[in-house]
């Protein structure tokens, strides 16, 4: 009798198709994700990014007009499928978008929030939470003395930490990072960068970066996309250092995008 090996895959996507509208935007892409490592989605402005990294845990959903083939299967689970819970599914999986949005709360209260919206109510629970979720972002120490005040009076590299608090304060499988850095200065950035490398001991993440040198500094793997399609994926310093396809190495030589 054969033994079963343990998949080390959190995602499969099997031939996803996406448009919007008459807009084929994503064609038939395959694309594994595996526990715990850092996986970096580069590419050109409008090539499909953001738009991949929102199918995974259904934000597209949002937007109208959108239809969607193929599978998206997390941990043997199709999320195409109608019968999915939203709700757990954005639990399991979390996101940071490209511009820390605190809410217009406490700290405490912007990363307690999730916790209660899933019936998480003594104060002694949340507390563990809230602190927890504040040192794995490297920002307890930064704010222990104020949790009760304001996050929006937070500077915007302290405001994106946090909001990456509140995503982790839902104990998520994974966490999806859409140009996490964008718009933060050089130390921000570093301190964002820093801290991924920390969470993929304990979290499996998909960033979409601009940024080339931030996908070879952090990622394990790297996918390249353009116009749609994702062209190749491979290690992170294969891609860096001798890619297959020569669209990728005009990419990343500067060539176009």
């Amino acid at each position: 009798m054969a033994i079963p090996t343990l998949t080390r895959q959190v995602f499969d996507i099997k031939d996803l198709n996406l448009w919007y509208g008459d807009h084929h935007a994503l064609k038939n892409i395959n694309f594994p994700i595996n526990k715990k490592e850092v996986t970096a989605i580069i590419g050109p402005s409008g090539c499909g990014k953001s738009t991949f990294i929102k199918t995974l845990n259904l934000m597209i959903n949002m937007v109208p007009n959108v239809k969607m083939t193929g599978e998206i299967n997390i941990n043997g689970q199709n999320i195409l499928d109608k019968k999915v819970d939203l709700v757990d599914l954005r639990k399991q999986v979390g996101m940071v978008f490209q511009k820390g949005n605190p809410f217009p709360q406490s700290i405490f209260d912007n990363v307690a929030y999730g916790p209660r919206v899933h019936g998480i109510t003594k104060k002694k629970h949340l507390d563990e939470i809230v602190i927890k979720s504040l040192m794995d972002v490297a920002l307890w120490e930064e704010v222990k003395d104020r949790l009760n005040t304001p996050a929006l009076g937070l500077s915007g590299g302290q405001q994106q930490r946090l909001c990456i608090a509140r995503a982790l304060a839902t104990k998520p499988e994974v966490l999806l990072m859409d140009e996490p850095t964008s718009a933060l200065d050089p130390i921000s950035t570093l301190k964002i960068e820093e801290m991924i490398l920390e969470l993929k001991e304990k979290y499996t993440i998909v960033i979409v970066t601009h940024n080339m040198q931030q996908a070879s500094r952090v990622s394990d793997k790297t996918a390249f996309f353009l116009m749609g399609e994702l062209i190749e994926l491979d290690s992170t310093s294969t891609i860096f250092s001798n890619p297959k396809d020569s669209r990728t190495e005009g990419y990343i030589t500067g060539r176009f995008g």
